[in-house]
């Protein structure tokens, strides 16, 4: 699961469930005259409220952040994961209203028997419910409002290009190769390196020139580059089929091996190369 292609979206779902959990541990009524030595229940004491409202929601939150981080989105009941879990939030933000409205004894009960001890609802219940609302608009909105579409943590910085000679750092997205070693370090099976005494030469001679390599043709006027995409994008195979091959995700660094018109050719961290048809936006590295 790649955490840097959750968007901001996301973070606001996330955030509402942390809310969500903590107001589970809350009250779930409130009653007037009623002594603070006396304990209250919370939401953990209510079957239709745990159900109905905590754990829709967050399951509901759990599967919506998954799939975002998925790089092949799952399908239940012919829905993608997001949206199985963007109903799921949605349908706990209605438990919850309803909880609101229906505490014991009526709703209209509350004003005309409150100096009985009439039951309303509680401050976890209330903090549910705007949790749960937070979380179901999020989810809803988040492919629709390019605010909130926008990547939760931003794309690192490739890092700068290593001296020659320099071992480079392992991992995707570095480039440079390693080179052969200094003067008087001649790398195995390489003979005719500096300082390495050839067959016939003396000791302690000079060593033989090298004979000079041929010039390599200009490979043209495209350089490969390091690029991240602002948003989930797709890449597709390079036969041109419709189908996409994988989905390159925000605050990962692919590289650009080729231009075709206004696509891109481009490899992923696993080898496979594709084309990038919408490449608006792109940050280059």
């Amino acid at each position: 699961m790649n955490i840097r292609s959750l968007t901001r979206g996301d973070g606001v779902v996330l955030g509402a469930a942390v809310l969500l959990f903590i107001a589970s541990f809350l009250d779930l009524y409130s009653f007037d005259n009623v002594p603070d030595s006396v304990g209250l229940p919370m939401l953990w004491g209510s079957g239709p409220v745990v159900f109905s409202v905590v754990l829709a929601g967050v399951i509901g939150a759990a599967l919506v952040v998954v799939a975002r981080g998925l790089p092949q989105v799952p399908k239940v009941a012919g829905l993608d994961l997001g949206q199985f879990g963007a109903a799921f939030t949605v349908f706990a933000a209605w438990s919850a209203l309803g909880n609101i409205v229906d505490v014991p004894g009526g709703f209209d009960n509350i004003g005309d028997n409150a100096s009985e001890g009439a039951p309303s609802p509680g401050i976890g219940l209330i903090l549910a419910l705007v949790a749960t609302l937070l979380m179901a608009a999020a989810a809803i909105a988040t492919p629709l409002v390019p605010a909130l579409k926008g990547a939760l943590l931003p794309a690192p910085r490739p890092a700068a290009p290593q001296p020659y000679g320099a071992q480079p750092p392992g991992g995707y997205g570095y480039p440079g190769a390693q080179q052969p070693g200094g003067y008087g370090h001649p790398q195995p099976g390489q003979p005719g390196q500096p300082g390495q005494p050839q067959p016939g030469q003396p000791f302690g001679g000079q060593p033989q020139p090298q004979q000079a390599q041929a010039p390599q043709a200009p490979a043209g006027d495209f350089s490969p580059f390091w690029f991240a995409v602002p948003v989930p994008r797709p890449l597709f195979a390079e036969d041109g089929s419709p189908t996409p091959i994988a989905e390159l995700a925000p605050g990962t660094w692919y590289l650009a091996v080729e231009q075709r018109g206004p696509a891109l050719v481009a490899q992923t961290q696993d080898g496979r190369r594709g084309v990038l048809q919408d490449t608006s936006g792109i940050q280059r590295g």
